[in-house]
């Protein structure tokens, strides 16, 4: 059980601490006198494909790779660097982007065209250590973490207008990471978005669509990486990405707060396993670059999604990125240079 902490940064965006019960209380003030924040993010949607696209111009001036004794990430120590973080330790703390894609503090109103992209998008952090990522945190730190995600997605999606919760990490400067802290980020969106749009409409043509995919992959067996009791972790069938891996619950589970205690656990000790794994599949290469997709239900229809980790690398070889070109990128046909078999079968040699 985790001990939930909230508080305000001197701009008036909100900061969540999450301890342990014997952790010292959280008591500490933002002294960097921040102006007030208000950003304005807008949406469009395209006319011949009706999907959405995000407008947040102020982000060109985010911060990028900042040197490492201006960590903004960083816990606040006395005489140093004011960070996002007034605390001088923290275990892990979630609190609202600086420079969001969506917000809730700006304008509410629209012109005919743009709409007003109403959301929030909060930063993650998982550890007060400015090295490492996901997998060299402890099991019980990443266990910590799928609260964290609970409860995030709950609370997000009560928020009025939101339609889809999306928890995901970024990592490696190849696939444009700014700040090199472990951190990951969670966005609330007012639309839902293309990939759990399109889940939704598959699960409306099959109504044991998961079901039928895990019986189906066990079966082939040659794309499974690891069956345990409440989770498959697999290679999709038709992976897009040179290194695409699937951790999906066995069980009708819409989203994390929809996890058993038990399920909790056995996700843990999963995710403590495949992300090490993970490094390991480049020989040479020490960390692969990674996006961690965490899909949901879109919210309010529990029915329409179930809960999956989408783990993918832009890596097709050692030190050299997949690019979208002409096909990926002008008709959304995808290429993989690799099979889904070949994926799988690396990924079982390296996990340990």
């Amino acid at each position: 059980m985790l001990r939930l902490t909230r508080s305000r940064l001197s701009d008036g965006r909100e900061i969540l601490y999450f301890d342990t019960p014997d952790s010292p209380p959280r008591t500490a003030t933002d002294e960097r006198a921040l102006p007030g924040v208000h950003t304005e993010s807008t949406m469009r949607r395209d006319p011949l494909t009706g999907q959405w696209t995000l407008f947040a111009a102020h982000r060109q001036h985010r911060t990028f790779l900042p040197p490492a004794h201006e960590d903004p990430l960083a816990p606040t120590l006395p005489g140093g660097y004011p960070s996002e973080i007034p605390e001088a330790d923290y275990q892990v703390v979630v609190f609202e982007n600086r420079f969001p894609s969506l917000t809730l503090h700006g304008s509410q109103r629209g012109d005919g065209t743009a709409h007003p992209a109403l959301g929030r998008c909060e930063v993650v952090c998982f550890t007060p250590e400015p090295q490492g990522s996901f997998a060299d945190l402890p099991l019980e730190r990443k266990r910590a973490l799928i609260e964290v995600w609970a409860h995030r997605t709950e609370e997000l999606s009560r928020i009025e207008g939101i339609r889809a919760v999306f928890p995901f990490e970024n990592r490696g400067e190849e696939i444009g990471v700014t700040l090199s802290h472990p951190h990951g980020q969670i966005y609330s969106y007012p639309f839902v978005p293309p990939r759990m749009a399109a889940i939704a409409e598959q699960v409306r043509g099959k109504a044991n669509l998961f079901d039928e995919v895990i019986e189906a992959e066990l079966r082939a067996r040659d794309r499974v990486i690891l069956s345990t009791p409440g989770f498959l972790v697999y290679t999709p069938v038709a992976a897009k990405w040179p290194v695409e891996i699937m951790v999906m619950p066995r069980r009708p589970v819409p989203d994390f707060p929809a996890l058993s205690a038990a399920e909790r656990e056995e996700l843990a000790g999963i995710l403590h396993g495949l992300f090490p794994a993970v490094d390991r599949f480049f020989e040479g290469v020490e960390r692969t670059p990674y996006i961690a997709a965490w899909n949901q239900a879109p919210v309010g229809q529990p029915e329409a999604g179930r809960l999956h980790l989408q783990l993918f690398s832009l890596m097709r070889s050692p030190h050299r990125m997949k690019y979208l070109a002409g096909s990926e990128s002008g008709m959304g046909a995808w290429i993989n240079d690799t099979t889904p078999e070949v994926i799988a079968e690396r990924m079982r040699q390296v996990w340990r």
